[in-house]
């Protein structure tokens, strides 16, 4: 009986560090000073995919995180092309730009090299059951039915919230600007991330 007892308590305990251990997910989004979580995903830039590591960007100078709910919808279109459109400004401040959606890699595949949003500019990367997300405190929406991109396809994804986390090389969060909590429109994301690198 004890035996019994001991191995449900050995179970519990080390259910409870597998859930708290850091990184694994947060309860509150995560805020200005707080340490990025790293992550490594599958990311497509101008149709092809690679491997990105957060890790390696945050090396080279500052990265613009952006999450958004879903290539091929309005919102996420029109902030797509404006990260384009100052990828340039970017570069000369020496930030990384990095969007993440739940879009399967054969979306991203060709919403990054599409000349209309990414251009083939900046890499999308792939977090189909939001779990780079969770790590940054944000909620990940199931998949609804009926839901169709702008092309008339099937979404068949869950839903990340759109926002957007700027990096600092010491791998620490130096802004947080979220649409739902902040009211700002998806291109707002894109000109307030370029005006904090700016000015690092």
């Amino acid at each position: 009986m004890f035996k019994k007892y001991y191995c449900l308590s050995f179970l519990i305990f080390s259910f409870s560090l597998l859930v708290t251990r850091p990184g694994f997910a947060q309860s509150a989004m995560l805020t200005k000073g707080d340490a990025a979580p790293v992550f490594t995903a599958q990311a497509s830039l101008a149709g092809s995919a690679f491997n990105f590591s957060l890790k390696d960007a945050i090396a080279k100078g500052p990265v613009v995180v952006y999450f958004y709910p879903s290539a091929y919808t309005g919102g996420c279109d029109a902030e797509a092309h404006a990260f384009a459109e100052l990828k340039d400004k970017f570069d000369a401040a020496g930030a990384t730009i990095i969007g993440v959606s739940a879009d399967d890699i054969q979306r991203l595949n060709s919403f990054s090299s599409d000349p209309n949003y990414c251009a083939g500019k900046f890499p999308v990367a792939s977090d189909p059951g939001g779990q780079i997300a969770a790590t940054y405190g944000l909620t990940f929406t199931p998949p609804k039915l009926g839901i169709k991109d702008v092309r008339g396809m099937d979404l068949t994804h869950g839903f990340i919230p759109r926002t957007t986390f700027v990096i600092g090389k010491d791998g620490k969060i130096i802004a947080v600007f979220s649409s739902q909590t902040d009211h700002i429109s998806p291109t707002d994301h894109v000109d307030k991330s370029l005006a904090i690198v700016k000015g690092l």
